[in-house]
């Protein structure tokens, strides 16, 4: 019997001993690399780390959250796309547990079909989409749970991935803070509905229909146009057309600000529907404009209510006084290009429509934070406001464009200085019997500096019934239609200044789907190529109908049907040229997919052949290191 070798024992006994303690050590590290949070989001739109605004409302949650997640995960029929959204969803939850794991916690469900999770679903108010007509339905929401409060996100669209940080967000913060928010509103036109002196006493003016939509989710306080001070318990201002506002209604606004209040004001250089209600008197120069200038000032915004904001590759088509059809470039009908695409307050929008619009140039500090929302093309320019009623021939004539975007909507955010450094001003109908104040004692300086957020909107007549719905009627009941995004601007802008300070900080997310750039750009190339060629065609087709009638015209009532040798040789010239073109318009397909090929040959030999072969070359390289070594 072969004796067995005492030390090859020990040496098998040692590697096994040194294989369990390198796992025990890997395990413990990492056990204790867990407790850190050593993680770098690489990606460009950082898509798996959360914005400074939300990890700041987290931050301060001093309730603890319960997020119930619902998804029909098990279900086979659900689009593997939908699946993939999901547990992006999932993974983001995560990063708001990671912030605050204290307060915040994760809950998943499965809402199967007749099991009590569905049951628990449909209470919440999760609303489940079919997927087929007779299959089970599909639930896709987010409960969150603070205590006994509730607050829901019935359906998470995947459309909306750009919003979902920000609606999550929002979520929890309404979850926390179930108070309904107070919005004052301020302004010179009967917005709330009354009584026009225009018209018959027992004709009243309706409420315009964005201020009809806040009431259902918002408590309402009028404010008066020469108020001396704005209620305390009012979060956000909404000021529309402030025109001629008294220096004590200015300064009321200024502290309300100072104080951490936050502000929309809708400010017009010419307000139809101030001249609606208001018409000028004959010979008279109408006056329309409305104006914040000692608080522009302050902040260090210009705004000029003398000048309208003339956008050629913005023009509107409008029926003008004298019954003519024109476009008009103060009517300004704004798309996506003129739209900020990165901001949650306008992601979604497509459309906005401004008539006599005025614009705002950023001179501030940088104590404030200026973001611009709508903004016009370069081909756009100031005019002033006499000549922009006069129609578009008067408005071509004195146009020059200012070669850069100009801001007609912007929001500012940071610490706004006061406009009144010297306290209360006098109010107009103080008389001369008032006593006399003791300097430095009883005057009131009032705030100095305020940490807040103001939105700034160079019309107010964007919101004005007339310019962003049209009425219908519907079975003997008044329907709205939306013409435009108006409205959705507004109340996305109402919704978000209503909230949290942290929740206007929060970034749109980009999207997971990172389209190929550089294939678009070369498919966008050869369309542009295969237009040009198609209208080519087109246009040689149109000549060419054109020289057989007017070949058929010469001819003969009983030879009509009969083909000249003019007419031959004319369709057999077409028929060459079409055979020629078309060879070209294959020709560019072919070149077409031939650059994509290539591009898609270089990506696919730097995936597969290049990377391994520079591991190859590096581990080679540190080999004859250590040999030489």
């Amino acid at each position: 019997m072969k004796k067995i070798n005492s030390n090859s024992v020990w040496k098998a006994a040692g590697g096994f001993i040194g294989l369990i303690a390198l796992f025990a050590c890997l395990v413990a590290v990492n056990i204790i690399l867990d407790s850190f949070n050593l993680r770098k989001d690489f990606t460009a739109d950082k898509l798996y780390s959360l914005s400074d605004g939300s990890k700041s409302m987290l931050n301060d949650i001093d309730e603890k959250v319960t997020l119930k997640l619902f998804f029909n995960g098990s279900n086979p029929r659900v689009p593997v796309s939908l699946k993939t959204y999901a547990q992006q969803v999932e993974d983001l939850l995560y990063e708001y547990r990671m912030t605050n794991p204290r307060r915040i916690s994760i809950e998943k469900y499965d809402p199967k079909p007749d099991s009590d999770t569905e049951e628990w679903a449909q209470k919440y108010g999760i609303v489940g989409q079919p997927i087929e007509m007779f299959g089970p339905p599909l639930y896709f929401g987010l409960v969150a749970v603070a205590g006994a409060r509730e607050q829901v996100i019935p359906f998470l669209d995947p459309r909306a991935e750009e919003l979902l940080e920000y609606n999550i967000s929002r979520l929890i913060y309404k979850a926390t803070h179930p108070q309904r928010s107070t919005i004052g509103i301020l302004s010179s036109l009967s917005v709330l509905g009354s009584t026009s002196p225009f018209a018959p006493a027992q004709q009243p003016q309706q409420t315009w229909l964005a201020f009809q939509n806040l009431q259902q989710d918002y408590d309402i306080i009028p404010v008066s146009t020469d108020t001396d001070n704005i209620d305390i318990g009012i979060d956000t201002l909404v000021i529309v057309h402030p025109k001629d506002l008294p220096d004590i209604t200015m300064y009321a606004i200024d502290q309300f600000l100072m104080r951490g209040g936050k502000i929309i004001a809708f400010l017009d250089p010419v307000s139809t529907a101030d001249l609606e209600a208001n018409p000028p008197q004959q010979y008279r120069v109408p006056k329309a404009a409305s104006n914040l200038k000692p608080l522009l000032a302050a902040w260090g915004i210009e705004y000029d209510q003398t000048q309208v904001l003339a956008d050629m590759n913005a023009a509107s088509r409008i029926r003008s006084g004298d019954g003519q059809i024109e476009d008009s470039p103060v009517w300004l009908s704004l798309r996506k290009e003129n739209i900020a695409k990165d901001d949650l307050l306008t992601a979604r929008l497509d459309s906005i429509m401004l008539p006599f619009s005025g614009t705002f140039v950023d001179n501030t500090s940088d104590d404030l934070t200026v973001t611009p929302l709508l903004t016009s093309s370069s081909n756009a320019g100031l005019i002033h406001f006499m000549n922009a009623q006069f129609g578009a021939g008067a408005i071509n004539r004195d146009f020059k464009p200012a070669g850069i975007p100009l801001n007609i909507a912007m929001r500012i955010t940071g610490t706004f200085p006061t406009a009144f450094p010297d306290g209360r001003p006098e109010s107009a109908d103080a008389g001369s019997d008032k006593k006399e104040e003791k300097p430095d004692e009883t005057k009131d300086t009032g705030l100095k500096t305020g940490s807040s957020a103001v939105i700034l909107i160079g019309d107010s007549d964007m919101i004005y019934d007339r310019f962003c719905v049209q009425e219908m009627n519907f079975f003997g009941a008044r329907a709205f239609q939306p013409l435009n995004d108006n409205i959705n601007f507004f109340q996305n802008a109402v919704e978000q200044m209503s909230g949290s300070t942290d929740l206007i900080a929060i970034r749109s997310r980009g999207k997971f789907d990172r389209p190929f750039e550089r294939v678009r750009a070369l498919e966008q190339k050869a369309q542009n190529e295969w237009r040009e060629k198609e209208q080519d065609l087109t246009m040689k087709l149109t000549d060419t109908q054109q020289k057989l009638n007017q070949l058929q015209a010469q001819k003969e009532s009983d030879q009509r049907y009969i083909l000249s040798n003019e007419q031959k040789k004319a369709l057999e010239s077409f028929k060459n040229e079409e055979i020629r073109i078309k060879q070209e318009l294959r020709n560019v397909k072919k070149n077409l997919r031939k650059d994509i090929d290539q591009l898609g040959m270089q990506l696919k030999f730097i995936n597969i052949a290049l990377m391994p072969l520079l591991v190859c070359v590096m581990g080679v390289a540190f080999a004859m290191y250590r040999r030489f070594k």
